[in-house]
């Protein structure tokens, strides 16, 4: 998920009744559900190294317990300097036990959407991805953002008519917030599985699937993108649940994406750098050599003579996931998550680029 639904997860769990338990919970929680993000740092050194390390060992079993210990020991320091006595007991034990709550929080949240999580990782590589919910739930967002803020609006409306402030407010409401959130992963999980169900007993693929995924909306639970991997090709297909229907097949045929051949620039791009890291995360990808044709990035130069352009992209995110008008929101027209290229003659990478950058 997006930072900001992290940030306030972890400050909804605290006031979730946490925060009575231990002090600093809503601190030290807060830290903890957000600090596995801090991976963006590898960015610096480059889009692919930033790609690589994405959701990387921060978002892991093995990190989760030391990054408790760490959003603990910043509350330590806060407490240091704090002279006024604390509304809830010390109790840095249990504190960590409520911060490493917080961070598992954080890679279950991140493992509803398409993109995955390593959470085995280095012991196990293999990417995880529920892919019930989009990158951005803003049906979970507004739940936790309520949870936090009308509790606040009915303290103020308390003050003015001078009633007594209740510490530790906003009880009743997280939990509220938490069991909305469960239920919503559920009802998503069951059409998930409805709109899979529907597209396996439809005989609208014309081919034996190998594999079949369903990628979610973000406003829509009833609406989901579906991807059947043929030994050819791959098609798509929209299936709305709430009616058992799935729309009809495109008449130009922008529903199949078939299988490009791997010419010898493919083969190098794959052994590239760039091709390892996105092939290790890409569950449904497409390599394809475009030829002499210019990378999409004012960053590319305009490619040599005898240069081929090779590019990777993942369908998993070939749709709008917005359920609006147009494929996405990158440049130029582009599947998010594209990254491109650069091949001489003798099959040696010339740059590899992604997210208008290239790789140093």
């Amino acid at each position: 998920m997006e930072p900001v639904t992290h940030f306030l997860t972890g400050a909804v769990l605290a006031r979730s009744g946490f925060n009575r338990k231990a002090a600093y919970a809503t601190l030290a929680m807060t830290l903890a559900a957000e600090a596995p993000d801090l991976d963006i740092v590898w960015g610096r050194l480059g889009p692919v190294t930033g790609f690589e390390h994405h959701r990387g060992i921060t978002h892991t079993f093995l990190a989760a317990p030391v990054i408790a210990l760490a959003a603990v020991g910043l509350a330590w320091l806060v407490h240091r300097w704090r002279k006024k006595p604390t509304a809830a007991p010390i109790r840095w034990g249990l504190l960590w036990c409520f911060a490493l709550l917080a961070d598992l929080s954080h890679i279950l949240l991140d493992y509803t959407n398409n993109y995955g999580v390593r959470p085995l990782f280095p012991f196990d590589a293999h990417w995880h991805a529920w892919s019930i919910v989009f990158i951005f739930d803003p049906w979970i967002f507004l739940a936790l953002l309520a949870s936090l803020v009308l509790p606040w609006l009915f303290g103020l409306a308390d003050s003015e008519i001078g009633a007594r402030r209740t510490p530790f407010r906003g009880r009743g409401w997280s939990i509220a917030a938490l069991v909305f959130i469960v239920l919503w992963w559920s009802l998503r999980n069951a059409e998930q599985s409805h709109a899979l169900a529907l597209v396996r007993n439809a005989g609208t693929i014309d081919a034996p699937v190998t594999r079949i995924a369903a990628e979610p909306y973000m406003l829509d639970p009833f609406a989901w993108h579906v991807l059947a991997e043929t030994p050819d090709y791959y098609q798509t297909a929209e299936v709305r649940t709430l009616h058992d229907r799935i729309e009809a097949r495109s008449l130009d045929g922008s529903d199949i994406f078939y299988k490009p051949p791997v010419t010898p620039a493919v083969a190098a791009a794959k052994q590239s750098y760039l091709g390892r890291v996105y092939l290790d995360w890409s569950q449904f990808p497409v390599t394809t050599d475009l030829g002499n044709d210019p990378i999409p990035y004012d960053t590319a130069p305009q490619p040599q003579p005898g240069w081929h352009t090779v590019q990777f992209e993942d369908l998993r995110f070939a749709y709008s996931g917005f359920g609006l008008a147009g494929l996405s929101s990158d440049a130029r027209g582009k599947i998010p998550l594209t990254a491109w290229a650069y091949i001489n003659p003798a099959n040696q990478i010339e740059g590899m680029y992604m997210s208008g950058k290239k790789q140093k």
